[in-house]
């Protein structure tokens, strides 16, 4: 065990308040994909990782894929992505990606992946051809990579960037203060440099905030306003939760009235797109942020995609608002005050 690992145990795990809860819905969107999945054995993050969005997601006929093997070679202290050494890499996975897509029949995919730094290339090549042989099979598949740093390497980004993902993702989850104990593997300015340039390729750019890990309001703000000065399009807001005793404790729980001042702030900046609240995941209605986005800059959907503007709508039951729509205003005690 690390010592960061150590001394993460020593905190209990927290009891969670009443507004992190999930109500199952089920369609007959979501039944045929499961459906699918179960008679191909396919495999997607929205299952293996138990994502508690998955019905609302497959009932848009959205998922979400994690390429690049099981271990990472970077360890973040949210993250229950084991960190080890990575496998050796599968070249043959971008087709199998893509015939998955074909299999469940998706509006929209999410491909992410863990770090290779063991790779020369940090794994840019695999990330660039799931892009293409998807597209290539599913040419009305939206696709968006939520991809690592690439050390921010130019000429590695460049490969991805060429791929031309309806979205490219880098998320960068937390504030500069707690960033390096966070993320000590990566660089909060570094990270920001990667949407830059993705912005300046003519992408449309997307990055995460994960809060309950020690930040605090004012730099929640601070981040949001340098995400949205690096150029990027769509920010997703969520609540931290801790995969198990290893992992970094939980500083509070943050109510749902918060998160809609998150983004009633982040729409004030500028963002082209924004969904906030405790259960939302960066993945969480992809297509349908995809859609703002694209209006948001003036462009139109490509002819092929026109029906994620459609598949798009309806509700976001994990959105702050919908939630205090829903349930009223919170009343539970966070786990501390700031």
């Amino acid at each position: 065990m690390l010592r960061v690992e150590a001394r993460n145990a020593q905190t209990p795990i927290e009891s969670k308040p009443r507004w992190i809860r999930n109500a199952v819905k089920t369609g007959p969107e979501y039944e045929d994909m499961k459906k699918k999945v179960a008679g191909a054995s396919l495999h997607t993050v929205c299952q293996e990782a138990g994502c508690p969005n998955i019905h609302e997601c497959w009932e848009s006929r959205e998922a979400t894929f994690l390429i690049g093997g099981a271990n990472c070679s970077r360890r973040c202290d949210f993250c229950q992505i084991n960190s080890a050494k990575p496998e050796p890499l599968d070249r043959d996975e971008p087709r199998r990606v893509a015939e998955s897509v074909r299999e469940m029949g998706l509006n929209y995919s999410t491909i992410t992946g863990v770090t290779r730094d063991d790779l020369d290339d940090e794994g840019a090549w695999l990330y660039a051809e799931v892009v293409r042989q998807i597209h290539e099979l599913n040419p009305n598949t939206g696709v968006e990579n939520l991809v690592p740093d690439f050390s921010g390497r130019p000429e590695l980004l460049e490969q991805v960037f060429e791929s031309r993902p309806e979205v490219f993702a880098h998320n960068v989850e937390t504030v500069p203060r707690i960033f390096k104990r966070i993320r000590p593997a990566f660089r909060y300015e570094r990270s920001l440099d990667v949407i830059r340039q993705a912005r300046d390729y003519g992408l449309i750019t997307k990055s995460n905030l994960i809060l309950g890990m020690g930040e605090t309001v004012e730099e929640i703000r601070e981040a949001l306003t340098d995400l949205h000065s690096a150029g990027c399009d769509i920010i997703t807001i969520t609540q931290y939760l801790r995969p198990g005793p290893m992992y970094h404790p939980i500083d509070r729980w943050v109510k749902p009235e918060e998160f809609v001042e998150h983004k009633d702030f982040a729409e004030e900046l500028g963002f082209g797109a924004v969904m906030s609240g405790p259960l939302v995941r960066s993945s969480y209605r992809a297509g349908r942020l995809y859609s703002q986005a694209m209006a948001a800059r003036g462009r139109e959907i490509p002819d092929h995609l026109k029906h994620l503007a459609e598949t798009s709508q309806g509700s976001t039951d994990q959105e702050a608002t919908t939630l205090l729509a829903k349930y009223g205003p919170s009343q539970d005690t966070p786990v501390t005050s700031r």
